[in-house]
């Protein structure tokens, strides 16, 4: 494969490219091209027959705009000319000819690219029926331009350059719209700061934002955008989050908390060690798969692609078969035949057939980013439609994913944040999550917390420590027993508090119990309208968690799931989801962890959510950046709302290709009306696709 692009290459740069130990080279399977990534910015190394496949949307958009401009500005003129001859010196014919003639071969170039390659690769495409017919038009005109006593005086150079202008005016057309699919995307990178400043040799250097490199501390300011994805490790603020996550409210941030590139500081100074620069940042990853599944073809767009490689031949036969028809049997002017041959390829043109998929998927894949949702590729939005039953995994899907206090009971004379307040200054330091819900919700109650004078962590059972007023215990019942202290009377409370999924944790101090501390994996708060919008879609919802089975019922009572699988273990996952399968169902599985990536692998569309493992993200085919279970019922709502519209694009393309090739077929249909309805059905297609933008999602913020 190497030796295909080699010779187009400047070998020892790439040979310089390869040992970079910050890029990698490799060869692109699509195009057959080396690609390499430095510092973030992604470079090919191909032929020129392979440059157009890198062209930037917004540089082909420009350039469409300057041919539809130079199409139209000598076309219309060449048409009006073609009634008022009022043109002098040289004759009308020729004066056309000088016209049309740039139009056929500029403008018109990428049609004759296009069939070129269709030929080589022994098939046939859209671009061969207009460069065919318009060829035809450019071509008979120009022989009677030159040669009158043998073919007349009447041209269609006219029609020949308005066919150009009016499918490249289609072609510019789609281009506008997958770039306004973009931008809402596209501006996320514009929001990155240009320059940060890191710390290096304990000096505060400014760097461009392309030098930093993993590892390096960025130092933060408020009012300042964080500059690449990061640990905070020094200081504590809040973070504005709401261009990558739709969150609202800013965000505290400490020590240890992931940060976003591009995103708010908003009150205080911040230390953040970077750990994803380049093209591994939120941002870029967030662009590229965007840009992936606008790109890959869906199931239903291949085999448009394939009935188009029937279609084509098709109509140039029938186009053949008119012109023989009207000329050879029934003997009827050469003109009449000829214009009935080429309004036949005109009409014909699959243009709209080739918009009708990609239109509605560039769209939807486009609002899907505008709200959180990137959807891999095509093949994913369009089996999303089809989904019967969800999955959902518990700990960090339906649940926050980290235990939080839920119920603090005083027992005796302590208030409750009395009790709260000496089992923080207990687990002050204590790395078991447990310990660090009692700490983390002191804090935010701003309690104060005492130092601790003596400390035991006693395995399965709690820990024993000594503050200033007196000897605490915090622990199970049978830390208690142990230590002679009858909690049989808090045995009703500790039980329901249970049966809700709860883990208790039992305070004594000095010998008594002083209180009861329960904590909990909490439900995410949207995780019940989700389910509740599932259900009311018709679609299954099961939960599948490696949890018990007492804390999987209660969460599942909790929002709604009427079917529970607990007790699975990671490697199990991917069976229950066969299983599901086996029984015929079309299955979706959402998870953010490891131990989810092989069931997400498993199912017709793994959903990962975007706060949730690298390997998780990367193995599904939807990615909820936002975090928001709710966005599951969009994404597949939206899923519906593509194909719906992929249906009715295909309708209105096929109606305008075969209801009007009879039309043209028997002469009733001029060669320029012709290019307007091909170009008309074009518009059509790309109009209804852009009715997606109106899609709303069922979160308010």
């Amino acid at each position: 494969m190497y030796g295909d692009i080699a010779k187009y290459l400047d070998l020892p740069l790439a040979t310089q490219l390869a040992k970079d130990p910050v890029c990698g080279m490799h060869v692109d399977e699509g195009t057959h091209a080396l690609k390499t990534t430095v510092r973030g910015t992604t470079y090919y190394f191909c032929s020129d027959s392979c440059i157009q496949t890198f062209l930037k949307p917004e540089l082909e958009y420009r350039r469409l705009k300057y041919l539809t401009a130079l199409s139209f500005g000598l076309g219309v003129p060449a048409f009006i000319f073609s009634f008022f001859p009022i043109l002098p010196i040289l004759p009308i014919n020729l004066w056309l000819f000088l016209i049309v003639t740039p139009v056929q071969f500029i403008a018109g170039f990428r049609f004759y690219k296009g069939t070129y390659h269709a030929l080589r690769a022994r098939s046939a495409n859209m671009d061969s029926l207009i460069a065919i017919g318009t060829s035809a038009a450019w071509g008979y005109s120009t022989l009677a331009t030159f040669i009158p006593s043998v073919f007349g005086s009447v041209v269609y150079f006219d029609t020949s350059a308005l066919i150009i202008a009016l499918i490249t005016l289609g072609k510019l057309l789609e281009y506008g719209v997958r770039g306004r699919a973009t931008d809402a995307v596209r501006k996320l990178l514009e929001l990155q700061p240009p320059d940060a400043v890191i710390i290096r040799a304990g000096k505060e250097l400014s760097i461009p934002i392309e030098q930093v490199q993993v590892g390096d501390i960025a130092i933060v300011k408020p009012g300042e955008k964080i500059p690449v994805d990061g640990i905070v490790v020094e200081g504590r603020s809040s973070v504005d989050e709401k261009m990558i996550t739709g969150e609202s409210i800013p965000v505290e941030k400490g020590i240890n908390d992931k940060v976003i590139g591009a995103t708010i500081n908003k009150t205080g100074l911040l230390q953040v060690r970077a750990s994803k620069v380049g093209a591994d940042t939120t941002l870029s990853q967030i662009v590229r798969l965007v840009e992936e599944a606008q790109i890959a073809k869906a199931p239903i767009e291949k085999l448009v692609d394939t009935v188009s490689s029937y279609f084509v031949p098709i109509v140039i036969v029938v186009a053949l078969s008119s012109f023989i028809g009207w000329y050879f049997i029934l003997g009827s002017e050469f003109t009449l035949a000829f214009t009935s041959f080429i309004a036949v390829l005109i009409i014909a043109c699959p243009c709209a057939l080739g918009l009708a998929t990609p239109a509605a998927i560039v769209v939807g894949t486009g609002k899907g980013a505008e709200n959180g949702i990137l959807i891999k590729g095509g093949e994913y939005l369009e089996k999303a439609h089809k989904i019967q039953s969800v999955v959902l995994d518990k700990t960090g899907t339906i649940t926050r994913g980290e235990p939080s206090v839920t119920d603090v009971i005083a027992i005796g004379n302590l208030s409750e944040d009395e009790v709260l307040r000496i089992a923080a200054s207990v687990e002050k330091g204590s790395e078991h999550p447990l310990g660090e819900a009692m700490v983390r919700r002191a804090t935010e109650k701003g309690l104060s917390i005492s130092k601790v004078e003596e400390f035991e962590a006693i395995s399965g059972h709690g820990v024993k420590s000594l503050l200033k007023v007196g000897r605490v215990l915090i622990g199970n019942q049978k830390l208690m027993e142990a230590n002679g202290i009858n909690a049989s009377s808090l045995r009703d409370t500790i039980e329901r508090l249970q049966d809700d999924g709860k883990t208790v944790m039992i305070e004594a101090l000095n010998g008594n119990i002083s209180g009861i501390i329960a904590a909990a994996d909490v439900i995410k708060d949207s995780s019940k309208d989700a389910v509740d919008e599932m259900k009311r879609a018709g679609l299954e919802v099961i939960m599948l968690t490696g949890d018990n089975t007492r804390t999987a019922e209660a969460v599942a009572r909790s929002v709604g799931i009427d079917s529970v699988i607990a007790n699975v273990i990671p490697s199990e996952k991917a069976s229950v989801v066969k299983r599901l399968q086996r029984e015929g169902k079309i299955v979706a599985m959402v998870g953010d962890g490891i131990n989810d990536a092989p069931a997400l692998a498993q199912a017709e569309i793994g959903i990962a959510i975007g706060s949730g493992t690298d390997v998780a993200v990367e193995t599904a085919g939807i990615v909820l950046m936002k975090d928001d279970l709710r966005d599951v019922p969009t994404a597949i709502k939206l899923s519906k709302s593509t194909m719906s519209k992929v249906k009715q694009n295909l309708f209105w393309a096929f109606a305008y290709n075969v209801g009007l090739i009879p039309i043209a077929a028997l002469g009733f249909l001029d060669p320029i009306l012709a290019a307007g309805a091909m170009a008309l059905s074009s518009v059509t297609v790309l109009s209804n696709s852009l009715l997606l933008k109106r899609f709303k999602t069922m979160r308010k913020d």
